[in-house]
């Protein structure tokens, strides 16, 4: 496989396919702010480049790296301000390199991969193999040297760790010099990467080969492919089985001729959802024939690239900060985004899931973050890759305001709970009315005419047809679930108010009844412990729903 190291192809960010669908817009920024929040952007891509290959820790994940530079690239071109430094002007090290290590471009999209390919014969296919780069030398057959990637040109010596991994052949079969690029990679068993991810593999290697010692337990965890013999043989075919019949294993099993873009398609999607022993973020499409090794550059060639899997994180602005009430008082920060593709979905908000957790992160507007799909489905926040440089206050509710039993009206600060209420109250584990869902309340809480819980009781043909979006057909409907509400089951209409859950307690079937229940009472019922008991006998006795109740006994609801 063609040399990879992460940093390297930042040189090509422009090129690096982004998940954001609105990549082409530029911040609505006034100079000073533009600059201010491009620096921001630049010095925590130097914190991640410099901790890399100073240190071989990776502080985060590859492709959110790759989007964070892409976003970096697209800033810079936005301001018409100069391009940032060399990614790689830490990554050198004092040995050179006898060949230089070519780079990987990015193709960009499926369109991208079809111009890429036309016209070209004698294409291969292997898999793009997520781990750290190195050369061997060879003496006589003898591992003579080992050269870490580095920029390309310079390298560390690694021989000594090299010695201590049995994946690496220290004497070939074969009494010859050669020098062979290849991948280092943590070896994995029966590894699916559509359904694992890389699990810090990269990191897991870049991290041992830095140290000076390499414990000989955590040596036989690494392994190598050998991708390239850049001075054997001159078809790829031919260099993949003398380097097999050499010592040097995997590279002749993971190489498959192409012809047409369906076959490229068709191994990308199979190493995508086969097992491994290895982790793996790609494909990489290469010519059999390539210029002389003495003509190679330490930046991508054209007879080679790279198309990646889908993105299994996302970069997201973040664009606002709603704070939702659900029905029972639980405050759940809602993240607005500049809308992204994510494996396919449009993706606009993610939830934090709680209050605690929002303070801890402490996201602001203009924040990047990180998101992925739970289940392949559900957007989910992983949390904060950058903090906007300027970061407005923002007033989160407080949690004493909010309970089971707030915000009976839609009174200033009550609409999102309030509007749970209704929901809840018209879903399928309330009432179940058909054809009355969150949108209906919205568009009758704007025309002002809900101002309780239950004013929706009261709305007739007449008054729904002075209402915009409402068309004599929807309020047909509309006033045929309200008057079908009116006969809904007593137990029905209890869960509609929001009664706490009552286990295995047998129910009366009158509000009165269990209205004179005790908690002690309440307690006495199966499946029903002290704090439950309370909350029901403050349910009943809450002044909001004691008028609800009246309501509905005046609407002549069974029960009440």
């Amino acid at each position: 496989m063609l040399p990879y190291l992460r940093l390297f192809l930042a040189l090509l960010a422009l090129t690096v396919p982004t998940v954001n669908a609105n990549t082409d817009e530029c911040p609505d920024w006034p100079s000073a702010r533009a600059t201010q929040e491009i620096a921001v952007l630049q010095q925590q891509i130097n914190r991640w480049d410099d901790s890399y290959h100073r240190d071989g820790q990776s502080l985060i994940a590859d492709e959110l790296y790759d989007q964070s530079r892409a976003r970096l690239s697209e800033w810079r071109r936005c301001f018409n301000m100069e391009q940032s430094a060399d990614p790689l002007r830490t990554a050198g090290g004092t040995v050179a390199h006898p060949i230089a290590h070519t780079g990987l471009d990015k193709l960009r999209d499926v369109r991208a991969v079809k111009d890429w390919l036309r016209d070209r014969i004698d294409v291969w296919v292997q898999p793009k193999i997520d781990g750290v780069a190195v050369t061997l030398i060879y003496r006589g057959g003898v591992l003579h040297q080992a050269i870490s990637r580095g920029d390309g040109v310079n390298g560390q010596d690694w021989t000594a760790s090299a010695r201590q991994i049995a994946a690496i052949p220290q004497t070939l079969s074969q009494p010859t010099d050669l020098l062979v690029q290849g991948e280092l990679y943590w070896r994995l068993s029966d590894h699916v990467q559509v359904r694992s991810g890389s699990l810090n593999a990269r990191s897991t290697v870049a991290g041992l080969m830095a140290r000076k010692v390499l414990p000989p337990e955590q040596a036989d965890g690494v392994g190598l492919f050998a991708w390239d013999w850049p001075q054997g043989p001159a078809s790829l075919p031919a260099r993949a089985a003398a380097l097999v019949e050499l010592g040097f294993a995997n590279t002749a099993q993971y190489a498959q001729p192409i012809s047409r873009f369906a076959d490229a398609e068709h191994w990308r999607d199979h190493w995508y959802r086969s097992a491994l022993p290895f982790a793996t973020d790609g494909i990489v499409l290469r010519q059999s024939q390539r210029p002389s090794a003495e003509r190679w550059q330490a930046k991508a060639p054209y007879w080679a690239v790279a198309w990646k899997y889908p993105y299994a994180q996302a970069l997201a602005e973040v664009r606002k900060v709603n704070f939702k009430v659900g029905r029972t008082g639980r405050i759940t920060p809602v993240l607005e985004l500049k809308p992204l593709t994510l494996d396919d979905r449009q993706i606009k908000r993610v939830s934090v899931s709680s209050l605690q957790r929002w303070a801890e992160l402490d996201v602001r507007p203009g924040d990047q973050v990180s998101i992925s799909l739970a289940g392949l489905t559900i957007p989910r926040l992983d949390g904060v890759v950058l903090r906007a440089a300027e970061r407005p206050d923002l007033a989160a509710p407080s949690v004493a305001d909010f309970h089971a039993l707030s915000c009976w009206q839609p009174t200033p600060g009550c609409e999102s709970q309030f509007l749970a209420r209704l929901t809840w109250l018209s879903g399928k584990k309330g009432l179940a009315l058909p054809h009355v869902g969150p949108g209906t309340w919205e568009k009758l809480l704007e025309t002002g005419r809900l101002n309780g819980l239950l004013d929706w009781l009261a709305l007739d043909a007449q008054e729904l047809a002075t209402i915009d979006g409402f068309g004599e057909r929807s309020s047909a409907r509309l006033l045929n679930s309200f008057n079908d509400a009116r006969q809904r089951p007593f137990a029905q209409w209890l869960r509609a108010l929001g009664l706490p859950p009552t286990g295995q307690a047998a129910l009366a079937d009158s509000w009165q009844t269990l209205a004179q229940r005790s908690s002690e009472q309440w307690q006495a019922e199966a499946g029903i412990g002290p704090g439950r008991a309370a909350q029901l006998s403050a349910f009943f006795r809450d002044p909001q729903v004691v008028a609800l109740s009246e309501t509905l006994r005046v609407a002549g609801v069974a029960g009440f």
